[in-house]
This record gives structure tokens, sequence and C-alpha cells, in this order.
């Protein structure tokens, strides 16, 4: 991987996970500033299609405080991000940025090897201290395996 595929790991959102791969959480709601830099592979966490972006994406049908509608599809797009970040720029959004978004990056961790148990404190710790906002959203997690 080369600096340009890299994300900076000190940007905001940038989590890094025990294995080195870096991967950014952002709320959709607030835009990209012109300068920031774009993912190559973006996997969009939202109730409704999101619109579309320049780079590869996908979609999982996530309504907001809400668990996947297709908890099958989910397991595979988000263990298609986890492969993707090995070697490119991967980001998970959703609307605000911490419970959809914070959800998908703990289990994130928990396919890099943190027990599932302990990835909602992993992503708290290192990404927002208020991600991962519903007890369901938290169950989700630990059975995330």
């Amino acid at each position: 991987m080369t600096d340009q595929e890299q994300w900076d790991e000190r940007a905001p959102g940038v989590l890094r996970l025990p294995s080195g791969r870096l991967v950014r959480g952002r709320a959709l709601r607030h835009p990209l500033a012109p300068d920031a830099p774009v993912p190559s592979y973006g996997l969009y966490l939202l109730g409704r299609r999101p619109p579309g972006v320049p780079w590869g994406s996908d979609w999982i049908r996530w309504p907001d405080f809400r668990l996947p509608a297709d908890r099958d599809a989910a397991r595979a797009l988000l263990a298609e991000a986890w492969r993707r970040a090995a070697g490119e720029r991967v980001e998970l959004a959703c609307g605000g940025g911490r419970g959809r978004t914070g959800t998908a990056l703990a289990c994130l961790a928990v396919l890099d090897g943190v027990p599932a148990g302990e990835a909602v404190a992993y992503v708290r710790r290192h990404y927002d201290p208020r991600a991962v906002e519903a007890p369901w959203q938290r169950r989700y997690v630990r059975r995330f395996s």
C-alpha cells in the first residue's frame, strides 16, 4: 500500500484496526471539505439508497437507530469493506456517523480480531466515545462473529 492509498491516521474519523488497516467513519450530513481525500470504496448505511458517488460504493439498507434489514448481506459487505481496507481507502458512513457507523466499525474490529465483547469499547476509545448508540446495536456487535 502506498501513502497515497492510505488514510492519514491523524485525520478526523480515521480508525486504526489492530492489523494496521485504516478505515474512515463519517457523517454524511457533513459534506467533505474540498481538499479532503476521497475514498476508493465507500459503504453507506442508510434507510434509503444514497446518492451516487464517483468512487466504488455499496449500500446496506440500515434505518437510523436500527439494525441492517438484511443481516446476511450486511455481513458480506462488511467483510468486503474489511478486506478492501488492507489496500484501499475505505469509508463507512451513515447520517450522523455514530450509531450505524460505529456499529459497522465495531463489526470490522471483530473481523480484525478484536473479541466481540470488546469491540464496542475499542471503537469508542479509538473512534468516538458515543459510537454505537443503541443497546440492540451493542448486542448485534457482540453476536457478530
